[in-house]
């Protein structure tokens, strides 16, 4: 039997969007949603349609495929079936001047196709709107990243030290954490906002393979499968005696993440000099998640962290040589990398019920990429975390 999102719950959403676009965007009248994930918040579907959401009418949602699954498993009130924007451009004839969408998402020839049948004189974005509706947690969303950190805090935890094997492959043990993972209840995919992102779970890496350059937005990285499949676990790099294993994946229950990295020293611990500097990460985790409460501003947390660390820890701090991030968090929820950020530029006040991935790394050459990673939501007491309070730097024999 599939889970439905409540009607009050979709209900409820749609009522804050349009509060938020009557804040920021005076005068709009209607907005329509092209990706499958926005619709799927909005509507508890994910299929190929147009939600259009009027700023004075009922919401409308036309599928063109498949409608029979859309009203199968949505409690969303008006679904319409449609083969070409051709018909609801027939019923929805007065719709004219500007239209608001997700500009950073829909591609150019989806728009002027639409736009042949919807002649609006303007686009203008609503994907900030959309992004500070979707930061802030229902509790029916929050049970679900919940569950989600449960399973992960349990696979790394309890499960990961039993896969590892001497002599096994990235790509091994990436197979093995994938079912295991499945198993234990994760939803099978880890979906990203940003363009031309892919990933399964995440970077799973041994040793040096972990501060790899790579394309996505990470401190770390892994060597990939190929150059066409930078992602996942290496064929050929094998697990060594002292080698450090390094996971950082997202784990999801219902289409809603946790983001979380453990790491393991595998044979037989690592130089001092490396576990200082995981502690370090683990005590600016600490710091940040006590500075998580509603009012703070993400990009005063960032400048206060960075501020505070000496220059020869910044150095590989959040990175590896030239291939640093510019944060050291972010939100978190129907995707891995939502609004807000935790770095410069994000001055706007952070409120209860966000959800922040933070992830404090450095890269170290010869060992790899130390650090660790835990989803916090928001309370009036700080950051509480949902994936588990383990310090990192599990030793496997």
């Amino acid at each position: 039997m599939q889970k439905k999102v409540p009607l009050s719950e979709l209900t409820f959403r749609l009522m804050r969007f349009r509060e938020q676009m009557n804040q920021d965007c005076k005068g709009w009248t209607i907005t329509a949603i092209f990706s499958k994930i926005n619709q799927y918040y909005f509507t508890g579907t994910m299929q190929d349609g147009v939600l259009f959401i009027p700023r004075d009418d009922e919401a409308l949602f036309w599928v063109r495929r498949s409608y029979e699954r859309a009203v199968e498993e949505s409690f969303f009130p008006l679904i319409k079936p449609m083969s070409t924007y051709r018909e609801p451009a027939a019923v929805m004839k007065n719709v004219r001047g500007t239209l608001h969408l997700e500009k950073e998402i829909i591609p150019v020839a989806m728009l002027q196709r639409f736009l042949k049948y919807f002649p609006f004189e303007k686009t203008e974005s609503a994907d900030i709107q959309i992004g500070k509706v979707r930061a802030i947690k229902s509790s029916y969303e929050l049970e679900l990243m919940i569950q989600s950190g449960k399973i992960h805090q349990h696979v790394f935890e309890d499960l990961v030290p039993g896969l590892l094997k001497e002599g096994m492959s990235e790509m091994e043990l990436f197979c093995d954490l994938y079912s295991t993972m499945v198993h234990e209840g994760h939803h099978g995919v880890v979906r990203w906002g940003m363009f031309g992102t892919e990933s399964i779970l995440g970077h799973v890496a041994f040793g040096e393979s972990s501060i790899y350059p790579t394309a996505m937005q990470s401190p770390n990285g892994n060597y990939g499968m190929c150059p066409a499949v930078p992602i996942n676990g290496n064929r050929d790099r094998k697990l060594r005696k002292g080698d450090l294993v390094y996971i950082d994946t997202g784990c999801g229950y219902e289409g809603y993440h946790t983001d979380k990295t453990m790491t393991y020293m595998f044979g037989h611990s690592l130089p001092e000099s490396a576990i200082e500097i995981h502690h370090q990460c683990r005590e600016i985790q600490d710091r940040v998640a006590a500075m998580l409460r509603p009012g703070a501003i993400p990009s005063v947390i960032y400048n206060e962290i960075i501020s505070s660390l000496n220059p020869d820890f910044i150095e590989n701090f959040m990175g590896f040589r030239n291939r640093r991030v510019k944060f050291i968090g972010h939100g978190i929820g129907l995707t891995i990398d939502e609004a807000p950020v935790i770095a410069k530029g994000f001055d706007e006040q952070i409120s209860e019920n966000m959800v922040f991935a933070v992830e404090p790394k450095k890269g170290i050459s010869e060992t790899g990429m130390v650090g660790i990673e835990n989803t916090f939501v928001v309370t009036a007491d700080g950051g509480r975390s949902i994936t588990g309070s383990h310090p990192g730097l599990i030793t496997v024999y």
